[in-house]
């Protein structure tokens, strides 16, 4: 690989949307597990305070990706937001409930009213969830461009089996990652319905994940870009989400926690080891294909840019992670805060 600042700022949003996936994963997870898993509204409380500190930061992780995709890589960003724009906002109008569900269901006591936005709630979080693996599947699939690498097709050109199978595995992974995060920072009741919930969602999952590898064969030229050796990380996704349900069942979190992170982080390696160097694959040819090269800004943009991640990207990262190590017991019904 000839590592230039094309490649460097290709590495970098891929090492943005990992940290966003991870970190958001188990966000959107605790969302979609909310209303089953909390019985009363003080539990329902419980299971949003354990993200409470977190959320807000850890979409800040796919904003900086945005950023860095716009300033990178200008007309990848624009043929991907103009391709892309009725289910991007779509999925803006999902977060923007989720944020707006977060300050106003503690608003008014009445439990209609905080029955309404617990499931706002949990809209918020499964509708982005089930976006962003139809996203990431067009990005493998491809996607109508032309030689002007304008997208020629319109929101339904976005869906196929392939597609919204691809959605389906992010959402049920996503659930899979928010019950193991709440079988470690909820109360213990709480904390035991995640666990059965773990249990109940972790081999549908991996079926799920397995349809959806044998279907990339067909939709997708992953296998043959791949080889043997980047493929490896496909195979480690698959042997620790694998090992993730394993662990779940003998109950160990902890270790769970990190083989579904661990699954999400390798796939998103594979993702982007599939696409390089390309960075959205054109179905109606492959030369009209955007890449790192012909979508990408000026050196002097790219020099400039990098400059400015090497002096701000570790702060972020040592601020992220002092808010992690506060915030890091369990969330316990007798101690709960109403916000």
């Amino acid at each position: 690989m000839n590592i230039t600042l094309n490649t460097i700022w290709f590495i970098l949003i891929a090492v943005l949307f990992i940290g966003f996936f991870f970190l958001e994963g188990f966000d959107y997870g605790v969302g979609i597990l909310l209303p089953f898993l909390g019985k009363s509204d003080d539990e329902r409380r419980v299971i949003i305070n354990t993200i409470g500190p977190f959320w807000d930061g850890n979409e800040v992780w796919v904003i900086t990706a945005g950023g860095a995709m716009f300033a990178a890589f200008p007309e990848w960003y624009a043929t991907l937001f103009s391709g892309f724009y009725l289910a991007l906002v779509l999925m803006l109008f999902a977060l923007i409930l989720r944020g707006v569900s977060f300050e106003f269901r503690s608003k008014v006591e009445d439990p209609r009213w905080r029955r309404f936005w617990d499931w706002a709630f949990f809209g918020g979080s499964a509708v982005p969830a089930l976006l962003w693996g139809v996203a990431v599947a067009n990005l493998l699939k491809g996607v109508p461009i032309n030689a002007d690498f304008q997208f020629t097709g319109n929101f339904f050109s976005l869906l196929s089996l392939y597609t919204v199978v691809g959605g389906l595995v992010t959402l049920s992974v996503f659930t899979l990652h928010g019950a193991i995060f709440l079988s470690l920072k909820a109360d213990p009741q709480i904390a035991e319905r995640a666990h059965r919930a773990a249990n109940l969602v972790s081999w549908p999952t991996v079926g799920i994940v397995a349809l959806l590898v044998v279907l990339s064969y067909f939709y997708t030229d992953l296998f043959t870009r791949l080889g043997v050796n980047p493929g490896l990380t496909a195979l480690a996704a698959g042997l620790a989400l694998i090992a993730a349900g394993v662990l779940v069942r003998i109950r160990r979190h902890g270790w769970a926690f990190i083989a579904t992170g661990l699954a999400i982080v390798m796939t998103v390696v594979t993702v982007f080891r599939g696409l390089y160097p390309r960075v959205m694959v054109s179905s109606l040819s492959p030369d009209w294909s955007l890449t790192i090269t012909n979508a990408s800004a000026s050196p002097y943009t790219l020099r400039a840019m990098t400059i400015v991640a090497a002096i701000f990207i570790p702060i972020v990262l040592i601020y992220q992670g002092w808010t992690y190590y506060v915030f890091r017991g369990r969330v316990m019904m007798d101690h709960h805060l109403e916000y």
